[in-house]
């Protein structure tokens, strides 16, 4: 079925991420080669193609530098070890490979980064991991893009897709199978609003499709555990600056509908703010003075505190 390029127009009018004029010859990174954005470098042997088998990590760059990225590819190595992956990249060539990356399209902020580490390329298809007898496949994307929650207040939606817990497929792990969240934001998409709330297998709070979640309420910050969801840095930073006590348990749907605030965090988008779940405004339905200042200070943070690469 074609596409009209009118009604492409139409979604781009209200998505959140948008094609940026800037990334049109990108140059990116597989395994030691820079290639330009619309040359094939995957080979369709390679374990992200045939399942998914694959694990990645955001980076966002602050002045020439990378906030948290030790602690990025600490949890990209913990992820590539809980898979099994063989010949996995050491930190060294993964942050050369950055480098080299970076200098080809001349980056030095406003650019968000995507590490991916796949199990590598298989002798033939099929999905034994013992097929793969090539180690790792490195592949380094960055590109133009500002924090893609930059809004005035996020809408979301309670999608009927479930987080699965560690008894399915452990969130800890940070892998590429994300068919979840894309399921989950599709109804967020069918039903008009920006993202969807997730739910874990409990009925209790996980995440959005994309980020980690954060409620304000009774002079206190509450976020979920991280049962369903993965264990985010930029969440973590959050808990650690925040002008607040916080308190990481079990939260029910109701106690988002009710909070004073509620508010969004990930290396995608920084702090972003929700002031709507399920048509429910949240507190006087705009971003409120908390999430204001915790997005400042996260920012001052991540600046400061980038590492140069």
């Amino acid at each position: 079925m074609l596409i009209a390029l009118g009604d492409i127009a139409k979604d781009d009018d209200w998505m959140l991420q948008r094609y940026d004029e800037r990334n049109a010859d990108l140059r990116y990174w597989v395994n030691g080669t820079l290639r330009h954005r619309d040359e094939p470098g995957i080979s369709p042997f390679d374990s992200v193609v045939q399942g998914g088998d694959a694990v990645w990590e955001g980076l966002r760059l602050y002045d020439g530098g990378v906030y948290g990225l030790y602690e990025h590819l600490a949890r990209l190595r913990r992820s590539a070890t809980a898979l099994g992956f063989a010949g996995v990249p050491g930190d060294a060539e993964i942050i050369a490979a950055l480098r080299e990356t970076l200098a080809a399209n001349d980056m030095r902020d406003g650019v968000h980064v995507r590490l991916t580490v796949t199990r590598g390329v298989k002798i033939t298809s099929g999905m034994d991991p013992r097929l793969n007898r090539q180690g790792c496949t490195l592949i380094v994307l960055a590109e133009f893009k500002a924090p893609v929650y930059d809004t005035e207040g996020l809408t979301l939606v309670t999608s009927s897709v479930r987080r699965p817990g560690p008894d399915v497929l452990d969130p800890r792990i940070h892998h590429n199978n994300l068919l979840n969240s894309i399921l989950a934001k599709m109804e967020a998409n069918v039903a008009g609003a920006d993202d969807a709330m997730m739910l874990d297998a409990r009925g209790f709070v996980a995440e959005t499709n994309a980020t980690h979640l954060f409620a304000v309420a009774g002079g206190a910050l509450l976020t979920p555990r991280a049962v369903a969801c993965p264990e985010g840095i930029t969440r973590d930073t959050v808990l650690r600056i925040a002008p607040l006590p916080a308190e990481v348990r079990d939260l029910a749907q109701v106690e988002m509908y009710t909070a004073d605030e509620v508010f969004c965090t990930g290396t995608m988008g920084e702090i972003a703010g929700v002031v709507a779940i399920d048509g429910r405004p949240i507190g006087d339905g705009e971003v409120g003075p908390v999430t204001r200042r915790i997005a400042e200070l996260y920012r001052e943070h991540a600046r400061a505190n980038a590492v140069r690469v």
